[in-house]
This record gives C-alpha cells, sequence and structure tokens, in this order.
C-alpha cells in the first residue's frame, strides 16, 4: 500500500458515496463508498509512515579504501 493506493480508494470512496445517486437493491453504494475512503485514509496514512521511517534510517558502508594500495 502506497500513497498513491491511498488516494486512489479515498478518490473512488468519495465518487460513490457523493457523486453517485443510484440505487442498488443488493449494496448500499454510500456505505461502500465511505468504507473505501476510510480504507484510502488509512492506506496513505501507512504509506507516511512508511517513507517517513525510510526517510530517517541511515546505512553504514564497512567498506574501507585504503589509498596506498595500488
Amino acid at each position: 500500500m502506497t500513497i498513491g493506493t491511498g488516494i486512489v480508494l479515498f478518490v473512488i470512496g468519495a465518487i460513490l458515496a457523493f457523486a453517485v445517486n443510484v440505487e442498488v437493491e443488493w449494496a448500499n453504494l454510500d456505505m461502500i463508498g465511505y468504507i473505501l475512503m476510510g480504507a484510502g485514509a488509512v492506506a496513505f496514512l501507512i504509506g507516511l509512515i512508511m517513507l517517513l521511517v525510510r526517510r530517517n534510517r541511515t546505512t553504514v558502508d564497512g567498506r574501507v579504501v585504503d589509498d596506498d594500495v595500488v
């Protein structure tokens, strides 16, 4: 799950919840939209947290360079 996935889920959920005015007997599209918006928000936050954790890591290279060796 990345930031882009979260944004896409949120947008699709908002479209279903607010823009689609179709009544379907077997599904409540408003509730599905709200669920997708919640999942999108969670995915977006997880992506941000993963990005910040990855950015704060420092790597140490164990190789030593000896300038005297030709």
